[in-house]
């Protein structure tokens, strides 16, 4: 691995503090206590819930059903593409404003490239081409013939052949290449960091909002460098940069190191991942990041002049994540009512339900819920004013209320006549049971409203890497290997597995077999010294030196 020896890989591969305090080890090499950690995340499960089938009767149903109830998307005429509705698109919208705001913060720059990319493009890159040519969809002529049937309808006929077909945008290592080789022609060109946010297409044959669709959005980084070294310290700095966005912003804890070669971005040197658990235990991949070395720079002529005075071939890096993370935070903090979003990527972090009982009151509680509203948008989380929605719907206060439930707005404000009276307003956590409600005094939450959206912060980050922590597993054994893999009752869903942190001295052929028997990956080979440690391969019996996670995946 080229990156593991880097100060920055060795410290990145965990946020801080894992664990409540004990050791990156300690908390990685935990006993398998994943039923309590199930537990704790299903407090209140034997009382009726918004969706069924529940996450235990039915996880991947139960998944489908809550971007359903949340109203975040739906799959479109088109098919394998998906429609992304406002509340989900106003967190993919604070997912992107923020991880864009870091990019800058680190020097990099946006810009935009074409969506179709000539064949022959991809073709200079054979491995890079042979790693997407199954999911490429392919523009084949350049206008329509309109004409008439024998019913009189009208038909489109394609006609106008390309001489040359283009691809639609898979990814765009290549097309950027080829602008990188127009803008760089000196080390004093570089280094060259560019970010595009962009949408982009790869067929699916087995497609699932957020996880897989067709087309879907995402940011790709492309960077150029003078020097082997330089690259690679940017490939670990977007990891980081990555890791401290899924933990801090997101909630979610995750496992960072490096793909096996079987696992990594085609035509790529070394591929680095950010892997999250969500609550059936498998592992999403929720974002790369790729050195490159000299293999696209070769390909698309990316050549500078260095300060020998020598031509030499740039060092690149590429490096992204998608929509994907949407489905991943569903997956990660999701509950039998619904999601629950993490407050500093919610859409809106608060939401006010005016209580109307009586026609004659109704002016006076509208008018103090507006104006709540704008003392609450006057105060700040993490330097961004606090989002607040005033919901004056003409809906039954019950079905409002369990709506944004199921949205998993943070925090759920109502205001009904006698509050205004006692100068209180009712607060409910959604990371805490629909019916735990306080009365708090108006001025009181007003001045602790930040607080209190960091505590829902905080809390929904503990209790998702409490759950990781649980179902992580040392195993030495074919044996046990395979029966923490295989679930008691094939012919029915069931939550099983997990992460299993086992040596590893097999070939390619042998993680080729392991994906095929049991549908396990190695998921990662983490950095640390925590994992380096002799041993023997749990499939081989040859010796190793360090462990991997495997884990069956999305």
């Amino acid at each position: 691995m080229v990156a593991t020896q880097s100060g920055l890989a060795k410290r990145c591969w965990i946020g801080p503090n894992v664990g409540s305090g004990n050791s990156a080890k300690s908390s990685y090499l935990a006993p398998n206590m994943g039923e309590k950690a199930q537990n704790q995340q299903n407090q209140g499960k034997n009382t009726k819930s918004a969706i069924s089938p529940t996450r235990e009767e039915n996880f991947p149903e139960w998944y489908q059903q809550v971007i359903k109830a949340a109203d975040l998307a739906e799959n479109s005429e088109v098919r394998g593409c998906m429609v992304i509705k406002p509340w989900g698109y106003g967190i993919w919208e604070n997912i992107q404003r923020q991880l864009d705001q870091m990019f800058k913060e680190t020097g990099h720059k946006n810009a935009y490239f074409p969506l179709l990319i000539p064949l022959s493009y991809l073709e200079k890159e054979a491995e890079h081409a042979e790693g997407f040519a199954t999911e490429c969809a392919v523009v084949t002529h350049h206008r329509l013939r309109a004409e008439k049937d024998e019913t009189g309808k009208t038909r489109l006929i394609p006609e106008g052949k390309l001489s040359e077909p283009f691809v639609i945008r898979p990814t765009s290592e290549t097309i950027i290449g080829a602008t990188f080789a127009r803008w760089v022609q000196s080390y004093r060109d570089l280094p060259l960091l560019i970010n595009q946010w962009a949408n982009v297409m790869r067929w699916e044959m087995r497609p699932r909002l957020f996880l897989r669709t067709a087309e879907f959005l995402w940011q790709e980084g492309h960077t150029a460098h003078e020097t082997r070294e330089e690259a690679i310290t940017e490939m670990e700095l977007i990891l980081g940069v990555y890791e401290k966005f899924a933990r801090d912003h997101l909630a979610i804890p995750v496992v960072t190191g490096a793909k096996s070669e079987n696992e990594r971005f085609p035509g790529a040197d070394e591929t680095l991942c950010i892997e999250a658990m969500v609550q059936d235990r498998k592992a999403i991949q929720a974002g790369t990041s790729h050195f490159l070395g000299q293999n696209f720079s070769k390909a698309s002529g990316i050549n500078f002049i260095g300060r020998d005075g020598k031509s030499e071939h740039a060092w690149t890096t590429s490096w992204g994540v998608s929509t994907r993370l949407i489905g991943t935070l569903i997956m990660a903090h999701g509950d039998d009512d619904g999601i629950i979003v993490p407050p500093r990527i919610a859409p809106s972090q608060i939401v006010i339900l005016p209580i109307t009982p009586k026609e004659d009151s109704k002016d006076s509680v509208l008018d103090a819920s507006q104006a709540l509203a704008k003392m609450l948008r006057q105060q700040e989380f993490h330097g961004e004013s606090i989002r607040v929605e005033v919901d004056t719907r003409d809906l039954n206060g019950g079905v409002k209320n369990w709506e944004w439930i199921k949205k998993g707005v943070p925090l759920r404000i109502e205001i009904g006549p006698r509050d205004i009276e006692s100068r209180k307003v009712a607060v409910t956590r959604r990371d805490r049971g629909p019916k735990d409600k306080e009365f708090i005094p108006k001025e009181d939450f007003i001045r602790s409203v930040s607080e209190r959206l960091q505590d829902v912060q905080d809390n929904l980050l503990e209790r998702a890497r409490a759950f990781r922590d649980a179902n992580i597993v040392r195993i030495d054994t074919r044996e046990a290997f395979d029966a923490f893999f295989t679930p008691r009752n094939p012919n029915q869903p069931e939550i099983h597995g997990g992460f299993a942190l086992c040596h590893w001295a097999g070939s390619n052929e042998d993680e080729e077999q392991i994906q095929k028997d049991l549908k396990v990956t190695i998921r990662c080979i983490p950095f640390g010294d925590e994992f380096a440690e002799e041993g023997t391969c749990f499939y081989t019996g040859k010796p190793s030196n360090r462990r991997v996670f495997f884990a069956k995946s999305y």
